[in-house]
């Protein structure tokens, strides 16, 4: 099961998350549950990035299967510019919609929590 765990402000602003975990749907080269966990999160760091210009703390571990990745720019302490903030912040929340649909069909190969974490 991978287990992501989102990150959020005390005043609700996503700002980053923690994947840990095989999804153990089907073996690896073959796991559609792990494609797509690996396909929205390099999304979503490519985006950061090079769409909106902003910093992405990341780091993979591809052997144990252990992803963190935090993007202070959707925060206004970081960064100055509020459309940056709410576009980040957006994307996360998104992600975080986006894995709470998929719990629907692949609820025993994903478990999705949020929590309050200061940065």
């Amino acid at each position: 099961m991978t287990k992501i765990t989102f990150y959020k402000t005390e005043d609700g602003i996503y700002y980053g998350f923690r994947e840990t975990g095989h999804a153990g749907y089907e073996d690896a080269g073959k796991d559609i549950v792990c494609s797509a966990l690996s396909a929205m999160t390099m999304l979503i760091i490519n985006t950061v990035e090079v769409a909106l210009g902003s910093s992405v703390d990341y780091t993979i571990d591809e052997e144990s299967t252990d992803i963190e990745v935090v993007c202070k720019g959707a925060l206004p302490k970081y960064e100055a510019d509020k459309k940056t903030n709410y576009a980040i912040a957006s994307l996360m929340l998104g992600y975080y919609h986006q894995l709470h649909d998929m719990l629907e069909d692949y609820y025993e190969y994903l478990d999705v929590d949020e929590r309050v974490r200061q940065i």
